[in-house]
Parts: structure tokens; sequence; C-alpha cells
């Protein structure tokens, strides 16, 4: 009797590891983009003018500060072949939250933890629907994405607040004493150090890649699928929630659409920064290097006089470029590999005839 073999999946699997450690570290898309970053700085350096000033530095930290937090999970969250569309949303409703509280009088620090929380309910949503409803987490979150939008703007309609506790918008604009860097940077640090360790040196994340790569063998090797991907969104959420509070002080403004299409700019940074969007692949110092290449070069082309719409096409090409060169990669690494594997097979085909 003739017996069929079982239908097989073929996983994707991590094939950097079969290299030496120095090439795992520097022949890498993560290396290259720091290699970018270096030489856009460079060039800035020599040839726009007042790039070198302490106050571009400032100014760049600055803007790029919640991109590079809300960054953070989303890598994570980017990892396990998910993705979170309604972060620019959460920071829009934390940023309307502060206003409303402050202004009703609450203490500005009770009045910012109550908007972190919002932001940390409209993570539990989002991982809510995605990971027990069982909905894809593209169609949820455009749809959150709106939601979200809408309380903002139904909360404040298109009047601003303005009026902040003085001390804390300086907190918020002051930099570390005797550096052009902006103290929010230290709490970013705190944070990128704490999600590289947990992404790059815990069993947890490992279990993210493992997810990624393929999310049922991660789930038959005990990972507890659902209640990951759960976690991630709070806290996209919650961090999305803090990013909306920082905004709020950072420019004195609490409207319904603060931060409206940063949640594209995000994306853009971490796909840059090496993450596949496919899943199973990046690394925190890529995407943190994704982000100030992007921040960077808006902030030189600006100075250099150049408009707004030319600066988002470069971004675009740039973006659509990491994306495509990602996938040439594989589909060449793809091809080494079955030569590679045609060639032994050749070989001991030549051996068991001789």
């Amino acid at each position: 009797m003739t017996t069929m073999a079982p239908e097989t999946r073929t996983a994707r699997t991590y094939q950097a590891h079969a290299q030496p450690a120095w090439r795992r570290a520097l022949v890498t898309r993560e290396a290259a983009i720091i290699a970018l970053l270096v030489a856009v700085i460079a060039v800035a350096l020599a040839v726009v003018p007042n790039f070198d000033s302490p106050l571009t530095v400032t100014y760049l930290l600055r803007e790029v500060a919640p991109i590079l937090l809300i960054a953070l999970p989303m890598t994570l969250i980017i990892i396990t072949e998910e993705i979170d569309l309604s972060v620019a949303s959460i920071v829009g409703l934390s940023s309307v939250m502060t206003g409303i509280l402050t202004q009703a009088g609450w203490p500005f620090a009770l009045a910012a933890i109550t908007a972190i929380l919002v932001g940390t309910v409209a993570g539990v949503i989002n991982g809510f629907l995605v990971t027990v409803v069982g909905l894809p987490s593209l169609a949820v979150t455009i749809g959150t994405l709106a939601l979200f939008r809408g309380i903002a703007v139904g909360l404040l309609g298109t009047t601003a607040i303005t009026e902040f506790p003085e001390f804390w918008s300086d907190l918020a604009k002051d930099n570390i004493p005797g550096t052009p860097i902006p103290g929010i940077m230290i709490p970013f640090v705190v944070l990128a150090i704490a999600f590289a360790v947990l992404l790059h040196f815990t069993p947890f994340g490992r279990s993210l890649y493992a997810i990624g790569l393929n999310r049922e063998g991660a789930a038959f090797s005990g990972v507890d699928v659902g209640r990951t991907k759960f976690l991630l969104f709070v806290l996209s959420g919650t961090v999305s929630g803090f990013a909306g509070v920082y905004f709020t002080l950072l420019y004195s403004n609490a409207r319904g659409d603060n931060a409206t299409g940063m949640e594209l700019q995000v994306i853009a940074a971490v796909l840059l920064g090496g993450v596949s969007i496919f899943g199973g692949r990046g690394a925190l110092h890529g995407v943190i290097a994704g982000v100030l290449l992007i921040g960077t070069l808006g902030s030189a082309l600006r100075l250099a006089g150049v408009t707004s719409d030319i600066i988002n096409v470069i971004t675009g090409v740039l973006l659509v470029l990491s994306v495509v060169s990602a996938s040439l990669l594989a589909w060449l690494r793809r091809r080494r590999i079955s030569a590679i594997g045609k060639k032994k097979g050749r070989s001991a085909a030549s051996a068991e005839a001789s």
C-alpha cells in the first residue's frame, strides 16, 4: 500500500545565525541604516548652513521624540506580524484628556497619569479585538484609528487648550543641563534599554520572533500567542498615551487633531530600520537609527530650503527602497540556499555512484 506524505508547510527560519559573529554584526540591514545615518550627518554638516548649531540638535530630537517612543512597542508588534495603526489617534486622545482634566482643575500629574491610563485602555481594546475576538490587526486598528480620533475631536471640537502649569511645560522643553539634548531623551533611553533587554535577551523576546516566523510552531512549542500579542497592544497604548502627554506639553497645545499622520511616520521608520513587515525579523538599534535617519534627513532638507512635499517624496522613496531591498535580499538568499542544496545533492549522488 502506498502512503501519501502529509502536506508540509515550509517555515521561515533565521539563516543569519549560520554566519560568523562578525558578519552577523556588520553585514546587516541595521548596520547599513546606521552607516547611511552617519553619511547623511556628515554631508549635512559639510554643506547645510546651521546644521551644526546646538539648536538644530535640540529641535531635531524634540521632533522625533514621540516617534522614537512609539516605535519601541511598534517594533515588537510588527515582529509578531501584526500592526497598530491607531497609535497617533491614541496620542491625540491622550492629549485631549490631558488638556480637559487640567482645565477642570486636576493636578497636572494626576491628569497626565489618567491620560496615560486612557491610552492603556485603548491598547486593551485593540488587544481584545485582535486576540480574543480574532479580528485582523490591520482592520481593527484602522477602525480604532477613526474611533479614538473621533472621540478626541468630539470632546474638544475645533477648540484648543493652551494653558498648562509652567513647571511641567518647562520640564518637557528643557535640555539636559550643559547639553543641547532634550530632557525627554532620559525616559526614552530608559525605555529603549528596557525594550531592548526584553526583545533581545529574554525568552519573551525570543517568543516574539518565533510567533512572527511561524505562529503555529510557536504555539505548539508552548508560547501563549494570544496573551503575548495582547500585552504588546497594551504596551503600545500605554507608550502612546505617554507620548501624547509629552506632545501636549512640548507644543502647549491640546487638540483633537494632534499627531495626525504620525502612525505612518512611525511605521515607515520601523520598516526602514530593518523590521520585516512579514514578521520574525528586526532589531531595536536599527529602528532607532531609522527614526533618526528620517528626522535628520528632514531637518537637513528643511534647512536647505527644500519644501515639505519634496521631503515626503524622498522619505517615501526611502521606505519603498527599504522594503524592496529586503524582499530582493530574501529572494537572493533563498536562491543561494537552494543552489547550495542542489550542489550537495549532486555531490552525494556522485559519491554514491562511485
